[in-house]
């Protein structure tokens, strides 16, 4: 399957994307004051390990994606290249 260049470069965004606001989400998670994700003890609550694994998932998925895109980039500038070394005359 060929990715188009807009394609391949919202891919890699997205995985930028998900760099970005799942390790703030994490790092905020465990910064969190309100009493959710942990209990009075300290210890982490039910809220805090769905949302960790919520993040970690999304944090590799996004990894996935973003290197996808990336090898469409990759991809599409080795065939430019290609072709403009084919065009060349001796």
């Amino acid at each position: 399957m060929k990715l188009t260049r807009p394609v391949s470069w919202f891919l890699v965004a997205f995985g930028v994307w998900s760099w970005v606001i799942w390790i703030t989400f994490i790092k905020n998670l465990f910064k969190d004051g309100s009493g959710l994700a942990f209990d009075d003890a300290g210890d982490p609550t039910a809220y805090f390990w769905v949302h960790l694994t919520l993040a970690v998932v999304s944090f590799v998925l996004g990894t996935v994606v973003g290197g996808i895109g990336l090898r469409g980039v990759r991809a599409l500038r080795q065939m430019s290249s290609d072709q403009a070394s084919s065009h060349q005359t001796p």
